[in-house]
C-alpha cells in the first residue's frame, strides 16, 4: 500500500462495509421472494425496499463525509464510483422484487432463482471483501471471484432469454404479456450482476492505485 504523509479519514471503510452488508439482505430477502407464493411476496419486496431507503441513506453520509473530508484515503473519484455502484446494485434488486409484485407473476423459470443465487454469492463475496479495503490486502481473490460469477450469471441471463423469446406456437395472448413482463425483471437482475461486476472492478482499481 503507498506511504501517505498525511493522516487519512478512515471513516469511509465502516461505511462501506455497512453498505455490503445491507446488500446481503436484499439480496437474501429477494431470493425468498422469488421462492414464495405470490400472496407471500409484497411482504418480502416491502424488507427489500427498506433496505434500498437504508442504503440511500448511506450512500448520502458516504457523499456528506466525502465532500467534508479534506485527506481521503483513496481519490475521491474511486470512492464516488464504488459508493454510487453499491447503491446501483441495490436499486436493481429493488427494482426486480418491485416488478414481480407489480407485475402480478406467478411460479418464475427456474433460471430466475439461479440468477439471484448468483447475486446473493456476489453479495457475500463483497462484504467480506469491503473491511479488506482498510489494508488493501487479500482483494485479489474477490475481484477476480466476481468477475467469475458475472460470466455465470451472464450465462444463466442468455439460456434465460432465450428460452422466453422461444415460446410455444398455441400460448395465449396473456401469456405473450407474461413473458414480456418476466423478461423486464430478468434484465433487470442481470443489470444487478453488471453492477456488481464494476464494484469489484473499481476496487481493483483501488488496489492498483494504492500499490
Amino acid at each position: 500500500m503507498a506511504f501517505r504523509l498525511t493522516p487519512h479519514e478512515r471513516g469511509f471503510y465502516p461505511l462501506f462495509t455497512r453498505a455490503a452488508e445491507n446488500i446481503v439482505r436484499a439480496a437474501d430477502d429477494l431470493a425468498a421472494l422469488v421462492a414464495a407464493d405470490p400472496p407471500d411476496r409484497p411482504e418480502l419486496a416491502k424488507r427489500v425496499k427498506d433496505a434500498e431507503n437504508a442504503g440511500d441513506e448511506l450512500t448520502h453520509e458516504i457523499l456528506v463525509k466525502l465532500n467534508s473530508t479534506f485527506v481521503t484515503p483513496f481519490d475521491r473519484e474511486d470512492i464516488y464510483r464504488l459508493t454510487s455502484s453499491l447503491d446501483d446494485v441495490l436499486d436493481a434488486i429493488e427494482e426486480a422484487a418491485d416488478r414481480i409484485v407489480l407485475y402480478r407473476l406467478g411460479a418464475l423459470p427456474g433460471g430466475v432463482a439461479r440468477q439471484v443465487e448468483v447475486l446473493r454469492r456476489a453479495a457475500a463475496a463483497t462484504a467480506e471483501a469491503m473491511p479488506h479495503l482498510a489494508s488493501m490486502s487479500q482483494l485479489r481473490e474477490y475481484w477476480v471471484h466476481v468477475n467469475a460469477l458475472e460470466d455465470e450469471g451472464d450465462a444463466v441471463y442468455r439460456a434465460l432469454i432465450a428460452e422466453l423469446l422461444s415460446p410455444p406456437d398455441d400460448v395465449p395472448p396473456a401469456g405473450l404479456l407474461t413473458i414480456l413482463k418476466t423478461k423486464e425483471v430478468v434484465e433487470v437482475l442481470e443489470e444487478a450482476a453488471d453492477a456488481f461486476e464494476t464494484v469489484a472492478n473499481t476496487v481493483e482499481s483501488i488496489v492498483v492505485k494504492e500499490s
